[in-house]
């Protein structure tokens, strides 16, 4: 899916914003308002033994928290913060790796009600860590906070 033009500034911001993340080569390749693809190449994420750097993986899954974030709240007024993460190796990643994540409007809505009420809202998000095949290589949870600006 193409990410439209009114998006591009803020999706090349956001491939940049992290610096480690810029030269682990990944690329947003959908962000639409609580919907995100993310991509990690296999390129320059090799380990010693020739499959997707274990480290690489965890980055993937959570800068793709903060992603998914950014693509339905407005980083003036919110900030993501990363709880705590756990990630499962389910099998060994021998190719590019890909996240799609997404919030539905309700979640959304209650988490900016509860955002502007107290200064803050925990959520728990999981997403599935996928290979160029489509099968699952890791799984991986995260716990955020979102609080005001």
């Amino acid at each position: 899916m193409a990410i439209s033009e009114s998006k591009k500034e803020t999706v090349a911001a956001l491939e940049n914003i992290i610096k480690i993340v810029g030269k682990m080569g990944v690329k947003i390749e959908q962000f639409d308002p609580g919907a995100v693809k993310v991509r990690l190449p296999k390129e320059p994420n090799i380990n010693h033994v020739g499959m997707v750097y274990a480290g690489s993986l965890f980055s993937l899954a959570d800068y793709t928290g903060g992603v998914l974030f950014s693509s339905c709240f407005d980083l003036k007024k919110y900030i993501p913060i990363l709880k705590e993460a756990s990630i499962v190796y389910r099998r060994p990643a021998m190719s590019d790796m890909t996240i799609e994540a997404t919030f539905t409007e309700s979640e959304i809505e209650e988490l900016k009600k509860m955002a502007d009420s107290v200064g803050k809202a925990d959520f728990v998000k999981e997403f599935e860590l996928k290979d160029e095949n489509g099968t699952v290589c890791c799984m991986a949870r995260g716990s955020f906070q979102i609080r005001k600006a």
